[in-house]
C-alpha cells in the first residue's frame, strides 16, 4: 500500500468527531494497511484514521510484545476502572512531545474487526492507555485536552520549539 500524510498539531481536524464505519470492504483494508505502515515508518505505537486526515473510527495498535499490529473498527468503551493511572502519552501528530497523563488503569470496549465481526475485551496496562488515547482521538480530543493548563501551555511551547529548529535546518 503506501504511507500517508500525517495531520500535525494544530490543524483543526484533530479535534473533529470521526464517522463511524459502515463499509467493511476492501477500502477499509486498504486504509487499515496504510495506516499501519505509516505508523511504522515514524515509530509510533497507536495511530487512528484521524491522524491521516481520515475521518473514520479505526485504530491500529502496534504495541511492543504484542507481536504484530491489531486494527479495531469504530471501537466504544464500555466500562472504565475507578483506579487512575498515571503514564507519559505523545502523539504521532506532535511527534518529540510528552507528557504523563492521568487515565482508568483497566477498561473493557467493544468494537468491530475487519469482518465486521462484533468484539469485546479488556485491557490493562499499555494497551489500556493506548485504546483510551485512540478512542478520545476518534471522539475529537487530542491528548493534550488531558493535560493541566500548564502541562498543555508547556508541551504546546517544546513542540513549537522543535518545529522551528527543524525548520532553520
Amino acid at each position: 500500500m503506501s504511507l500517508r500524510d500525517i495531520v500535525t498539531y494544530p490543524d483543526p481536524r484533530l479535534r473533529d468527531l470521526a464517522a463511524p464505519v459502515i463499509a467493511f470492504d476492501e477500502t477499509l483494508l486498504a486504509l487499515a494497511t496504510d495506516m499501519a505502515e505509516t505508523m511504522l515508518n515514524v515509530g509510533g505505537i497507536g495511530i487512528t484514521a484521524c491522524h491521516i486526515g481520515v475521518l473514520q473510527r479505526v485504530v491500529v495498535l502496534a504495541l511492543p510484545g504484542a507481536g504484530g499490529g491489531r486494527v479495531f473498527v469504530n471501537p466504544i468503551i464500555t466500562w472504565s476502572d475507578t483506579e487512575i493511572g498515571r503514564n507519559e502519552e505523545g502523539s504521532v501528530s506532535m511527534p518529540d512531545v510528552t507528557e504523563e497523563v492521568d487515565r482508568p488503569v483497566r477498561i473493557r470496549f467493544s468494537y468491530r474487526d475487519l469482518r465486521g465481526n462484533e468484539r469485546s475485551e479488556e485491557a490493562d496496562g499499555l494497551f489500556a492507555v493506548c485504546m483510551q488515547h485512540e478512542i478520545d482521538q476518534l471522539d475529537g480530543i487530542f491528548w493534550l485536552n488531558r493535560l493541566s493548563r500548564l502541562k498543555r501551555e508547556r508541551a504546546i511551547r517544546r513542540f513549537e520549539k522543535i518545529q522551528r529548529a527543524k525548520r532553520e535546518t
